[in-house]
């Protein structure tokens, strides 16, 4: 869904870029043509034919040639018209308004043109004798500053425009540099977030099977060697078990000999349980499934183990919070978290506490998200150590003199057997906490075939 609303999210502000940009490029085309261009000279043109009428006048008012008057009726008439026209090209209102008082000042200027035209001259020409002319030329005047006024309204809409075009064109950059770089920000996390969720966790549970498939081969081939010496080692010991017991009896009021058969039948019993830890280990037990509370197995080896660890100052407290149902061997069970409670008990070197405690969550097992229980085995203890955490799982590595270091390798298996997970969480000098986690039972389990 993430991945969707980030496409979607890409591509719609994308469109609206695209859209934008586009919108306001026709707008600026539109404004930038030849028309718009051309009303920013209006004024000079204005002047130049002006100023064209203007000559045209004073030679007809010279040499009164008809050919001269018909001239500027005709320019004066096409100057008309072409001031009609210029309206529809101004957009501000002082333009408007100077084209307005043009157009006026216009009508007056052609009158004393024809004024002129109709006064016959004077034999003297001195400028006192012409006032029509004075009239007409007070009239061009009036005309030539209008323009003048107009010129400058047109440079302040020039500035406005360019101004504004400015703006426009400043916020096209943004918009585009903005969109590029909420474009490159988006990719960004969409390639983050596909590793993350996609490939890293790939890479992960490649790494992963890869270390699971050696270490399964490792401990197949460990097994079958391990069972072989086994058995090798138990027929020796059985003989030499006999033997000794035999030799006890000939040696009875001699207490240095009975001592050491003594040891020596302690060194044999540890023997085999060396070997009977190894067997478990190279071939463990079927479970054979029950449905039953979560909680039965702690409740059994509390009662089982409870006084025996009070006489070392250790108290073994039960906190059961679920009351889900769970498909275990129990006896298998048991044994796990018989292991994981001597393990609690020896890593507190004074008074403390181990809790065995029952509780209902929800977790990733065999690839999906779960109800699952947890049956939960925490100390007070010391916790373990970087290096010792590193191999904590590793057959027959232990920090303990008499250990075969095959517990929790053992415990781990019959866990796994039963379709969950061993985990545990430590930190040294608070404690460790072991978890069994197995999935909820969704109904009656048969046995499974041996």
């Amino acid at each position: 869904m993430l991945l969707a609303g980030a496409i979607a999210l890409f591509a719609g502000l994308s469109v609206w870029a695209v859209w934008n940009s586009g919108r306001r490029v026709e707008e600026l085309q539109r404004r930038l043509t030849d028309a718009h261009l051309a009303r920013f000279r209006l004024a000079d043109e204005f002047q130049r034919r002006l100023l064209a009428l203007n000559n045209s006048m004073l030679r007809f008012a010279v040499r009164r040639e008809p050919a001269l008057w018909s001239e500027f009726e005709r320019a004066s008439h096409d100057l008309d018209q072409w001031l009609d026209e210029q309206s529809s090209q101004l957009h501000t209102e002082r333009e408007r308004d100077l084209l307005q008082q043009l157009n006026a000042a216009y009508d007056s200027y052609v009158q004393a043109a024809r004024q002129v035209q109709a006064t016959r001259p004077p034999v003297e020409v001195h400028p006192q004798v012409f006032p029509d002319i004075t009239e007409f030329e007070s009239k061009a005047d009036r005309l030539l500053a209008l323009g003048q006024q107009l010129a400058e309204a047109h440079g302040e809409a020039r500035e406005g425009f360019l101004s504004q075009a400015n703006a426009q064109l400043g916020h096209l950059r943004f918009l585009l540099f903005g969109s590029a770089g909420m474009s490159l920000a988006l990719m960004g996390g969409l390639g983050w977030f596909v590793y993350r969720d996609l490939i890293a966790p790939l890479r992960t549970r490649l790494v992963q099977s890869e270390v699971v498939l050696e270490r399964q081969g490792k401990l197949a081939t460990l097994g079958t060697l391990a069972a072989g010496i086994a058995h090798e080692i138990r027929n020796p010991l059985t003989s030499i078990k006999a033997r000794l017991y035999t030799l006890a009896k000939h040696i009875k009021g001699n207490d240095a000999a009975l001592s050491d058969t003594m040891m020596i039948g302690d060194e044999i019993a540890r023997l085999e349980r060396i070997v009977q830890d190894v067997l478990r280990f190279a071939r463990p037990s079927e479970p054979q499934f029950k449905v039953m509370r979560a909680d039965t197995p702690l409740r059994e080896v509390h009662s089982l183990m409870a006084a025996a660890l009070e006489q070392k100052q250790i108290r073994l407290t039960l906190d059961s919070q679920t009351e889900q149902l769970v498909s275990m061997d129990v006896a298998l069970i048991k044994q796990v978290l018989v292991n994981l409670v001597r393990n609690a008990a020896e890593a507190i070197e004074q008074e403390g506490t181990v809790t065995l405690r029952a509780r209902a969550s929800q977790t990733k097992l065999n690839g999906r998200v779960q109800e699952v229980a947890v049956l939960e085995v925490a100390d007070t203890g010391k916790g373990i150590p970087p290096e010792v955490e590193k191999r904590l799982f590793d057959p027959f590595f232990s920090t303990k003199e008499a250990g075969t270091g095959l517990g929790l390798s053992i415990a781990a298996r019959i866990v796994d057997k039963h379709g969950g997970a061993l985990q545990y969480r430590t930190q040294v000098g608070r404690g460790t906490t072991f978890g069994i986690v197995l999935p909820i039972a969704q109904g009656p389990v048969e046995n499974p075939d041996p």
